[in-house]
């Protein structure tokens, strides 16, 4: 059930604030600044060198190490590039926490609300799949698990402890770290399970304010499947953790299950993770946010006052080399 520590590498960075992160939207079709800034949309000439990629409770048997299953893939049509991820390759049980995350290029600081645009798209069930933001550090991730998340949504079809079986509809916390199904407005009903190979559009409007202000709540609007126009499919779902802290990373989660109940190993296919300062409820693939120049430059490092200069150092926005994170992995059975 536990990880061990196998080295250390130069982690991933905090990050710094900087007024240049002002200019950094292109222009949308009307010639006014796109609000909405570029998280990762893996069109990048190195896809994934930002993200984190562990699996801190590896229960494969016969063991298989590293299991998870994280990759770039192109839509054969349009060319496209998505990340697909699943807990571990298919007919692989025992994988119980596949975590990626990827910092943000700016943190929403507390009292800040922002909106975060993400697609996804269902490779197949059976699966179980979660996604959000954390605010905690990069080195505390792997321990806290699922309790790093603050607003998640989730996507599964599996059955709960209590025998309750999931059917695949999106779900949203609310108190107690219990789960939701989003709801169609139009009926008051909830909706339909997600459809598999059809890609959705999410917009989460994330309150980081505190508690006590009305905060650490966020609503998700959906385009897609049963929804052909935004649709505001829950008002009001809560953090997980209420930690009242910077909200720094986009993370993901996916689990096979246990060896003897396993839930399934279909994936998620993510694309186009963008966040924009308020209720922002527009598109941002009209106007694809685009860096002035490449962020791996000593240009970019000297303009951004980044002083680092590691090779293993992710290539984001002003981040800085203030801490190691260990690399885990589960250790092999004796």
């Amino acid at each position: 059930m536990g990880v061990n520590l196998n080295k250390l590498v130069p982690g991933l960075c905090a990050l710094m604030l900087c007024a240049a992160c002002a200019n950094l939207s292109t222009p949308d079709a009307t010639g006014s600044p796109s609000p909405w800034i570029l998280v990762d949309d893996f069109e990048s000439d190195r896809p994934l060198y930002d993200w984190a990629n562990i699996d801190v409770q590896n229960e494969t048997n016969p063991w298989v190490p590293d299991p998870q299953v994280t990759r770039i893939r192109s839509d054969p049509k349009s060319g496209n590039r998505y990340m697909l991820r699943k807990p571990a390759a298919d007919g692989v049980i025992g994988n119980r926490k596949a975590i990626g995350f990827t910092p943000l290029p700016l943190p929403v600081k507390v009292g800040e609300t922002y909106t975060f645009y993400t697609r996804v798209n269902v490779e197949y069930f059976p699966n179980n799949h979660s996604f959000g933001l954390s605010n905690v550090a990069a080195s505390d991730i792997p321990d806290l698990g699922y309790d790093s998340f603050e607003p998640m949504i989730r996507i599964t079809d599996k059955y709960e402890s209590d025998g309750y079986k999931n059917d695949g509809t999106l779900m949203v916390l609310v108190a107690d770290k219990a789960y939701r199904k989003i709801v169609n407005p139009a009926t008051g009903e909830a909706a339909k399970p997600l459809d598999p190979g059809r890609w959705y559009e999410l917009w989460y409007v994330v309150n980081n304010a505190a508690r006590q202000a009305g905060g650490q709540r966020y609503d998700l609007y959906v385009r897609g499947g049963e929804f052909e126009q935004q649709q505001l499919v829950f008002e009001g779902a809560e953090f997980r953790m209420g930690r009242e802290q910077p909200l720094m990373y986009f993370m993901a989660i996916s689990n096979t299950g246990p060896q003897k109940a396993p839930y399934g190993n279909g994936g998620v296919r993510y694309d186009d993770i963008y966040m924009a300062e308020g209720r922002t409820l527009s598109s941002p693939l009209s106007a694809r946010i685009i860096f002035p120049i490449s962020k791996n430059s000593p240009e970019f490092q000297e303009r951004y006052h980044c002083p680092c200069r590691h090779p293993r150092l992710p290539g984001g926005l002003l981040r800085c080399l203030q801490q190691s994170v260990p690399v885990y992995s589960s250790p092999r059975p004796s």
